[in-house]
């Protein structure tokens, strides 16, 4: 899928992995519409970058159908790039009780459900398109985690969400292959994300020590690069790929 002259939705895209690849989508040529509930980020982002900003809850159709709508009025949208999730913490059996249920279906519902509310959508749009030489119409690419096979303490709700993500990537790449529309999964590991930005220097460090190689966090425009790299190879489909420095995940 070439990027230039194609409009890309990127959910999350304010900040992170999903700014990041906004980016990179601008760079390469492409329009980005930047997909997020952070409106003063997004909408100076969309500004900095050429491109649109669109608030966007991914667990509300009308809210992603207004992403996709804003996309195709921009010109031929080529794909799809789901950044947006959250990853609270919380024991089974904590101290405080059994896990909440509240918070276990709120996980589910941003980072698998709201995934998959993206998808139906853009792949709806995308399928209306002319082919190009080798029959594609768009891309999907996933973010899910290493969470997804190495669930840490505390992520029995994050670890189901990217889990099914990552069951799903290849059901919905056979859906769509007769749509010439393929579907990627990538599954990060320790990347220098907000959240992890967030926490003391001294934990950012332990944790890209553990990073097997390079012993570091990953970074942002590492993520896009890997985007960028599907994007353009019509090969890869219907796959999960860890980007991790190999690193598999303790307990804790």
């Amino acid at each position: 899928m070439e990027i230039g002259n194609h409009v890309f939705i990127i959910t999350g895209g304010a900040s992170g992995l999903g700014e990041a690849t906004a980016r990179m989508i601008a760079a390469q040529g492409g329009l980005p519409v930047i997909a997020d509930l952070r409106q003063d980020a997004g909408r100076h982002l969309a500004r900095e970058l050429g491109g649109r900003f669109v608030t966007c809850d991914v667990t509300s159709a009308d809210d992603a159908q207004r992403a996709v709508d804003a996309a195709i009025s921009a010109g031929t949208l080529g794909g799809l790039i789901n950044c947006a999730g959250i990853a609270p913490a919380m024991r089974t059996v904590g101290k405080q009780g059994p896990h909440t249920l509240d918070l276990f279906e709120r996980v589910i519902a941003v980072n698998l459900t709201g995934t998959f509310n993206m998808i139906r959508l853009a792949a709806a749009a995308m399928a209306a398109n002319t082919p190009n030489a080798q029959g594609e119409r768009g891309v999907i690419v996933n973010t899910a985690s290493v969470a997804a096979f190495d669930g840490q303490i505390g992520q029995a709700a994050y670890a189901a969400s990217k889990g099914g993500i990552v069951a799903m990537t290849l059901a919905i790449a056979r859906d769509l292959a007769r749509d010439g529309i393929r579907c990627v999964t990538i599954a990060p590991g320790i990347f220098e994300t907000p959240m992890l930005l967030g926490m003391p220097e001294e934990v950012q460090a332990a944790l890209g020590a553990a990073v097997p190689f390079p012993p570091r966090a990953g970074k942002p425009a590492e993520y896009a690069q890997l985007v960028q790299s599907i994007l353009a190879n019509a090969m890869l489909n219907g796959e999960t790929i860890r980007l991790d420095g190999a690193i598999r995940m303790p307990p804790k």
